[in-house]
Order: C-alpha cells, then structure tokens, then sequence
C-alpha cells in the first residue's frame, strides 16, 4: 500500500488532471445532449453549432475551476486574469484540434474517427501543457501540496 501510496503523490496531480479531464468530458457531452434533446434541433446546423459552442463553454468553465481547485491547488488572487489566460489557451488548443483535423482528414484523407482519437491525445497533452506553464504557474500553486509529498516520503 505504501508504494501505490508513493506512486500516487509522486502522479497526484497528472492523475487529477486525468480524473477531472473525464468529468469535463462528462459535462461538455452532457450540456450538448441536454440542449439537443430539449430545446434545440440538431438537425438545423445553427442550432447544432449553439449546443456545440454552450457544451464547449460548460465544459471549459467546469475545468478551470476544477483544474484550479483540485489539479493545480492555485492561490492566484487574480481569479479574472487566471481565467481568461485558461481560456485563451483552450481557444489554441481548439484550433491546433481543427487545423490537426483539416489537414489529415480535408487534405490527407485520413478516417475521421481514428484521427479524432489521435486528436483527442495530442489536444489533452497540450490542454495539460498550457494549464500547467502558463495559467497555473508554479509560483502561484499551494506549498501545501509540496509539503504533502513530503510527508510521504
């Protein structure tokens, strides 16, 4: 048990990203069958658009206050700044999504599903990436949660 115990405080906050990366999944995929099998028509590509881009924003603000609170133990005063700067690098992540897509899939006729799976992992790399060296610097993380695998150790 000590050593799943040591694994786990050595990975605890890659295992947390993993773990909230699901439940944001969860939300976005939630929030968008919510809205289509309600009050929007799939059918109708605006309306489909508006259920992607709201299940889109759920799942991005659920992260950030997520990520903030249970990956990354954030103590940034500057919550407004913090948030923007998690969105502004979700919005690259997007388009490094569609531009990977457009180029293997519209350009390179490679199949969708596989290269949206493929996607998925580069995209979830990079979301981790960002979060971590530019939105959740170290300087501004909990010296709580160093001291916790100091007491592991």
């Amino acid at each position: 048990m000590g050593k799943i115990r040591a694994l786990y405080m050595k990975y605890r906050e890659l295992i947390r990203y993993i773990i909230v990366g699901g439940m944001t999944t969860v939300v976005s995929l939630g929030t968008y069958y919510l809205l289509v099998f309600t009050v929007l028509d799939p059918k109708d590509a605006l309306q489909l658009q508006i259920a992607n881009v709201i299940s889109w924003i759920a799942a991005v603000t659920f992260s950030y206050f997520a990520s903030r609170s249970y990956v990354f133990a954030s103590k940034n005063e500057n919550v407004l700044k913090e948030m923007i700067d998690f969105y502004i690098a979700r919005l690259a992540t997007l388009g490094m999504d569609m531009g990977i897509m457009f180029v293997f899939v519209t350009l390179l006729g490679c199949n969708d599903k596989i290269m949206k799976i493929i996607v998925q992992f580069v995209v979830t790399i990079a979301n981790y990436v960002f979060a971590k060296l530019f939105v959740f610097k170290k300087g501004q993380r909990v010296a709580k949660e160093e001291q916790k695998s100091e007491e592991y150790k």
